[in-house]
């Protein structure tokens, strides 16, 4: 494995820590309503479990409910089933085949609630972004004691590893923020 193998890796599994930082935060459900709430409810759809995208159409209505209709009448029974096993606490409302989900408002102790929740899952994503940077520091370290490497190769690669840690920690950092306001938006 040379450096540039080394930088490679690192800064691909940094970006797959940021960007699965912001897949976990879609699934906060916030004040205002947005699809990706229901994303990863999964339905049983004849036997085996589907995402509700592939058994029905989710739509916003308003800043405060979602519409899902459920392309086949059967399914509607099953649509609602999940959303109330999901772990969102939402009740879902059936008129005919039409199901629509209110979010209520989120109180301010929930949303203070939700953004130290924020800022633990910030946390964790900055410490797998440190377990990578000490992980390719460690291989271009044995390098230089294999001899594969010089030293002032050594150094340089450290230094862009260092580089890589500090903007994928920064753009945690904008991650994190961004969530919060969304949050803390009344």
């Amino acid at each position: 494995m040379s450096l540039i193998d080394i930088k490679k890796d690192a800064q691909v599994r940094m970006t797959k820590s940021v960007e699965a930082l912001r897949q976990d935060l879609t699934k906060l459900r916030t004040g205002r309503a947005t699809t990706a709430i229901v994303d990863h409810i999964k339905v049983n759809y004849y036997g085996s479990d589907m995402p509700l995208s592939q058994v029905a159409t989710v739509a916003v209505a308003d800043a405060r409910s979602l519409v899902i209709t459920p392309w086949e009448k059967p399914m509607v029974a099953a649509v609602e089933k999940a959303i109330l096993a999901s772990d969102l606490g939402l009740t879902p409302n059936t008129a005919g085949q039409i199901i629509r989900i209110n979010l209520p408002p989120l109180t301010e102790e929930r949303r203070k609630a939700l953004s130290k929740q924020v800022h633990g899952d910030g946390e964790d994503s900055k410490i797998a972004i440190r377990n990578v940077r000490r992980d390719a520091i460690q291989h271009i370290k044995e390098m230089l004691k294999e001899k594969t490497a010089t030293e002032d190769e050594v150094r340089a690669a450290e230094d862009d590893i260092q580089k890589l840690t500090d903007k994928a920690v920064k753009d945690i950092d904008d991650v994190v923020k961004a969530k919060e306001q969304e949050l803390m938006a009344v």
